[in-house]
């Protein structure tokens, strides 16, 4: 049986976080008007951490999704709690000067905080923290990988150099030549991990409303106002923009300084003790090459393969092979696999590969472009936000660049930009390899 059949529609319900999550908590549409200190728009990682931590300090906080908590990519990604960006901390402080210090703590303790939730909480979402492995393909590419090792341990992180006996003991694959391994780093069932954080936010006493879509956002009689397709509405003091990848029109310009990307993924049937060499203790993996694939397993045996795909939402099997070609040459002794699931969600691409932070206006935060790395540097930037809008004194020490809105020049063509962009990184992948 294959999980495809509704996927152009409702990407959520062909894939196996749906039909292996955690119960919902009910969530009603927005139907009467309603005043609160802060309205979230975006019921995903982003906006559920920042109502968490905005509830637990006692401010009133309702947050409003076009569909229901976390039906985008924040239920559909891959799983992995990695607490990188794709910049290094030498290069974060090439880019940031004194400035850096905080974001590299941010960012590296931004595993710390996800699973520090999930205990404090008791989120049920299949949370294990084995690590993360980063491989090479060549032997061209470990040295920068074991570069990158060095670099967080000389700031006393725990990570590992891997070379090619290694990494074939932990992935089970004689396809890589080495790697390094981020002891912080985890995964979990992304789902539940939202319905999870959802839960306690609605129990600590934040509002939240699914099925009500933000029609319109304006400044009246010194209060934002939020306004739903069904007409209610919500005041509140400040607003925070947490759409990511499937930012629109409600804010001018907004939906045009990121790459709205699709990210697919695959999973097989359960494989049993056949697949017990693969990631054998839990390890996340995913690969260096600039056309980058993922992988795991759930707590079922399942092998999960993910990785870029085409602009346009899927439409059928076509559309995953290249996952399926990818997982047969990484196990051919496993192959051919039988695959139970397919779905893709979308993420947002930002031209630095940094989380963008905008505040074009008092009282009104954005923050978006996640560039992979979701469920930890959302997570972690939930709380940042909250501590921002609790703070009346300044911004100072938030730890992430706070600009302006700047659109993409020719963001029109971004169908253009990542179909381009797939089949040039492939290219470069192959010539590097000669």
């Amino acid at each position: 049986m294959t999980h495809i059949r509704s996927i152009g529609s409702h990407p959520a319900a062909a894939s196996l976080w749906a039909a292996t999550a955690s119960d919902a908590p009910p969530v009603a549409p927005l139907t009467q008007s309603a005043h609160a200190d802060v309205v979230i728009v975006g019921a995903g990682f982003t906006g559920l951490s920042t109502a968490l931590h905005l509830a637990e300090a006692g401010v009133n906080t309702c947050v409003l999704d076009a569909h229901a908590p976390a039906w985008g990519a924040s239920g559909r990604n891959g799983g992995q709690v990695n607490p990188t960006l794709k910049y290094d901390p030498n290069e974060l402080r090439r880019m940031f000067g004194a400035k850096a210090d905080a974001l590299i703590q941010t960012v590296s303790t931004s595993a710390d905080l996800v699973f520090s939730l999930i205990d404090r909480h008791h989120i049920d979402c299949d949370a294990v923290r084995a690590g993360w492995i980063q491989a090479s393909y060549h032997d061209k590419g470990v040295p920068a990988l074991h570069r990158r090792a060095e670099q967080w341990q000389r700031l006393n992180i725990p990570v590992s150099c891997l070379d090619r006996d290694e990494i074939l003991k932990r992935t089970g694959s004689n396809m890589f030549a080495g790697g390094w391994l981020d002891h912080r780093a985890g995964k979990l069932h992304p789902l539940s991990y939202a319905r999870g954080l959802l839960r306690a936010a609605l129990s600590n006493g934040a509002q939240v409303h699914g099925n009500s879509p933000v029609t319109q956002l304006q400044r009246q009689d010194g209060k934002w106002v939020a306004t739903v397709a069904a007409g209610a509405t919500v005041k509140a003091d400040q607003v925070v923009l947490a759409t990511n990848g499937y930012t629109d029109a409600l804010w001018p310009g907004l939906a045009r300084t990121v790459l709205s990307a699709n990210s697919f993924i695959a999973a097989t049937r359960p494989l049993g003790t056949a697949a017990d060499h693969i990631l054998a203790k839990g390890e996340t993996l995913s690969t260096a090459e600039r056309l980058m694939i993922y992988l795991s397993k759930d707590r079922d045996g399942r092998l999960l393969m993910g990785g870029r795909g085409q602009f346009r939402d899927p439409k059928d099997r076509s559309d995953f092979l290249h996952l399926e070609r990818s997982l047969e040459l990484l196990y051919p002794q496993l192959a051919p696999f039988e695959i139970e699931y397919r779905w893709s969600g979308r993420i947002a691409i930002t031209r630095d590969f940094l989380p963008h932070i905008h505040q074009p206006e008092p009282g009104l935060t954005m923050a978006l472009g996640y560039n992979g790395r979701g469920i930890a540097m959302s997570t972690s930037m939930g709380q940042q936000l909250a501590k921002l809008l609790c703070d009346r004194s300044g911004r100072d020490d938030f730890p992430f660049p706070i600009t302006p809105i700047q659109p993409i020049p020719m963001h029109g063509l971004q169908r253009f930009y990542i179909a381009a962009g797939l089949a040039w990184y492939s290219l470069l992948d192959r010539l590097s390899k000669r």
